[in-house]
């Protein structure tokens, strides 16, 4: 014990002095190489954890995550519509005061990334323009168009002199080392030909003229002018090189998991494989590997992209809610202390060395500096374990992995050997939300209306300030055609995007959706005079692609009611008459005062309600500790608001495919967004995050808009916290920390220790119960354990002798500890699964 001391005071003094904290100003440059700080080159590990994604009151603690995992570098995009919601009038408050956000990086000691944009896509509403910048004359995005190009570098320079003034450069004594202009223009950039090309020198040039002294990148841009640098996003880069010879290998983008949409399995991405591809880009050459997202988080209001849920966890290291992600965050920290290990071999030599095959599918690369260290990589792309030879020693080596060697000598690292705890969210002691009132949203016009014997597009009639249009006409049904005083009839929509609700007759039809496609839905009119009301819907703006300014919503091109004994009849050239929003919004029903200007009912069932219904109740904040959701799964569709603040849109009646998804991932083999789904045939998202920085102790306003038909009276109110805790750790695991502080001067060391057996609760809790515990060859996964015919009989109460009671706990993987030797000669493991409270 006294040596694994030794090795962890190591693990935290090296990791101290490797996080260089900018206490003072940085000049920043770079090599072929490197990114070079103040002359050094720096290998550098990055994460995505965008500001308006997450509270102020969260920034700190999601700062200080990222920093205890590894990583030297917080990279942001900056959200133009946030920030100038109307033009010339800019926002840098609360979620969005970015300058607060970067100067918390800095006291934390690290780094930033500024994707600047202003264009960043993101999932975001709109690619991150705001709405007005779509309505100004003559406009069109990202290409050689004047109007376009003014209000691109107004935004750039005002946003570029308030940082300065703000001393948030490197150069300042700030946190800033890169900046990004532009966004992947590398896929759409051949649609607009010569004016695209122009475009794209044009604001290299203009980025590069405000002087910021840090080095511009653009990312997924082959063809990127001199003065920035092109650089790779991918769920892998290993083989990415920029495109001239004076710029190093950065990967901008390392897709950690995927966005969900709705009506879609959630993605993940197993972290055996992210390690892999982070390995493999650094033994190949690369000098900036960059998490998109280390952090997740939420789309609060409307800033969700088209078609994407409120949910934007992307399968992250941190979760949405600010909670590690197990084992992908642990696994990743000690893949991060591993490669600082081998940082002052990678960055001393000017040429990646040459690929020593060691195998069919198996190579390694060895980096030797001037000082005589020396650092290698061993890789397997195979799908097959095998068994290598290196420099006349046999290293095993799993398929689909890489092993780090910082001595070239011993294994301290492998990518495929998960040896930290797996843990279990729970949303824990839900409490049911009840005392609901109701309101109907008026299916009758109540505000300005106006007419015109067409169809109107959506987006250029809302401006985007709501997502609600209400289309409105008359269809005149012969007695010939409804014998039996009802007719039978489809209305079909040649075009809608994205969902609309349909009355006729002041009665609910039913709900469509769909993406720029003809939608059909069965209707009954009768004789005479009906009355059709569609209320038109967007889940958000495009937000990628090119020619964004043209895209269009609502209903277009045509509308006709079919199956009619005397045909078919023709509405879009009906006079139809269009209200903008809805009642509830202009009066702010989700407001304190705004709910007063309602006479709402206090009714005792609102449990079926008709559609286009508000709800509104109070609830007190849970008392336990943990990140705070909802349960809306009895809900169909809609938003929802805390204390006047909007959570996001819901549609919990928006079921994902139920075919596609996988019980286990096999990491083995390249990844792709569709690869690794999970929870098919459930809803695309039930639960919602409600930072609780947002409530009140007692009596929180809960109001709802629900467009379909929902239950409010099951929706329950739960902190989020882990449950279960398990961990599974082998003799043949190596600890994954310095080896000693003679590793950097490439002397002989000995085999490094194995890691102790971790549990660890959350801050605030503490294990109350081992469920399981096995010193032998246990089999099964973490959560699902099972004993094998080698096991000591003590291991369970060595476990909760050793951790019951207390918050986190290490059990050394010894036989005179864990119990004896249940089985002399064979590899054991120890695996535990504890409870939490």
């Amino acid at each position: 014990m006294a040596a694994m001391r030794v090795w962890i005071w190591w693990y935290f003094a090296l990791g101290a002095l490797l996080q260089n904290h900018t206490s003072v100003a940085v000049t920043v440059s770079y090599d072929q190489r490197a990114l070079k700080l103040d002359g050094n080159r720096r290998m550098l590990v990055s994460g995505s954890i965008h500001y308006p994604r997450s509270t102020p009151t969260m920034w700190p603690g999601l700062i200080a995550k990222a920093k205890k995992g590894g990583l030297d570098v917080i990279q942001t995009y900056v959200f133009w519509s946030g920030h100038e919601p109307t033009q010339g009038v800019y926002n840098f408050a609360g979620r969005y005061d970015l300058p607060k956000f970067l100067r918390l990086v800095h006291e934390a000691g690290m780094y930033v990334n500024l994707r600047i944009g202003p264009y960043v896509c993101a999932e975001w509403n709109f690619g991150g323009f705001p709405g007005w910048l779509r309505f100004l004359p003559g406009i069109e995005f990202r290409t050689d168009n004047e109007s376009f190009k003014n209000e691109t570098q107004r935004f750039v320079n005002y946003l570029v002199e308030m940082l300065k003034s703000e001393n948030l450069f490197a150069w300042q004594d700030g946190p800033i080392i890169l900046a990004q202009i532009e966004n992947e223009y590398g896929s759409i950039d051949a649609v607009y030909g010569e004016a695209g090309q122009k475009y794209l020198n044009w604001i290299a040039n203009m980025a590069v003229a405000t002087n910021i002294s840090v080095p511009w990148i653009m990312c997924n841009q082959p063809d990127a002018p001199p003065s920035v640098i092109d650089t790779c996003n991918g769920f892998y880069c290993d083989g990415f090189r920029p495109n001239s010879e004076g710029k190093p290998a950065l990967w901008t983008e390392n897709w950690t998991g995927w966005f969900q949409s709705w009506g879609e399995g959630a993605p993940t991405r197993p972290v055996q494989d992210i390690a892999f591809a982070v390995a493999r880009f650094f033994q190949k050459g690369g000098s900036f590997m960059h998490y998109y997202m280390y952090h997740g988080g939420t789309n609060f209001e409307r800033s969700a992209m088209e078609g994407v849920t409120t949910n934007y966890d992307y399968d992250a290291p941190i979760d949405e809610y600010g909670d590690v992600r197990q084992p992908k965050w642990g696994h990743l920290k000690d893949l991060h202390a591993a490669l600082k290990l081998c940082e002052l071999c990678l960055v001393g030599v000017d040429t990646v060395p040459s690929e020593i095959s060691l195998g069919p599918y198996q190579e390694a690369h060895v980096y030797n500096s001037s000082t005589g260290a020396c650092a290698a990589f061993l890789a397997s792309w195979g799908t097959d374990d095998s068994t290598v030879l290196f420099q006349g020693q046999s290293y095993d080596l799993p398929a689909w992995s890489v092993s780090i060697l910082p001595d070239c000598k011993s294994v301290v690292f492998n990518t495929a050997k998960v040896g930290v705890q797996s843990m279990t969210m729970t949303m824990q002691s839900a409490i049911p939300v009840t005392n609901w009132v109701s309101y109907r949203e008026p299916l009758e016009p109540w505000g300005s209306t106006f007419s015109t014997n067409e169809l109107v597009e959506q987006i250029a009639t809302t401006k985007d300030t709501t997502d609600y249009l209400w289309y409105t006409t008359n269809v005149e049904v012969a007695e010939s055609d409804a014998p039996n005083g009802l007719a039978q009839a489809t209305l079909v929509m040649s075009y809608l995007r994205d969902a609309a609700h349909i009355f006729v007759n002041k009665v609910y039809a039913g709900t469509k959706s769909a993406h720029g496609s003809e939608a059909s839905q069965s209707i009954s009119l009768r004789p005479g005079i009906n009355s059709v009301k569609v209320l038109s819907m967007t889940t958000g703006l495009q937000g990628t692609g090119p020619f964004l300014e043209k895209e269009k919503a609502g209903i277009q091109f045509g509308i006709r009611v079919e199956g009619l004994p005397s045909g078919a009849i023709i509405m879009q050239r009906n006079t139809w008459t269009y209200q903008v929003g809805l009642q509830g919004e202009n009066n702010r029903l989700f407001e304190s005062n705004g709910s007063l200007s309602a006479v709402w009912s206090t009714s005792t069932d609102v449990s079926n309600q008709m559609s286009l219904s508000w709800f509104k109740t109070t609830f007190d904040m849970p008392e336990r500790n943990g990140t705070v959701a909802l349960d809306l799964s009895s809900m169909g569709k809609g938003q929802v608001w805390v204390n006047g603040i909007n959570l996001g849109r819901y549609w919990s009646s928006c079921i994902a495919h139920t075919d596609g998804c996988v019980d286990n991932c096999d990491y083995r083999g390249s990844h792709s967004e569709s690869k690794c789904l999970t929870k098919c045939g459930q809803p695309s998202q039930s639960w919602y995050h409600v930072p609780r920085e947002w409530l009140l102790s007692k009596q929180n306003l809960l109001v709802l808009f629900e467009e379909q038909e929902g239950n409010p009276e099951a929706i329950t109110i739960a902190p989020r916290i882990p449950q279960h805790i398990c961990s599974r750790m082998s003799e043949s695991h190596p600890f994954p920390i310095p080896l000693s502080s003679s590793t950097k001067r490439g002397s002989q060391t000995s085999t490094p220790p194995i890691a102790p057996l971790a549990l660890e609760c959350a801050d605030g809790q503490h294990i109350s119960r081992i469920s399981f515990a096995s010193y032998g060859t246990p089999s099964g996964d973490c959560g699902d354990f099972k004993l094998s015919s080698c096991h000591a009989n003590s291991s369970k109460d060595v476990l909760s002798k050793a951790c019951v009671g207390r918050q986190k706990c290490l059990v050394p993987i010894v036989s005179s500890i864990c119990g004896g030797d249940p089985c002399p000669g064979m590899i054991k493991s120890l695996a535990a699964t504890a409870e939490c409270q």
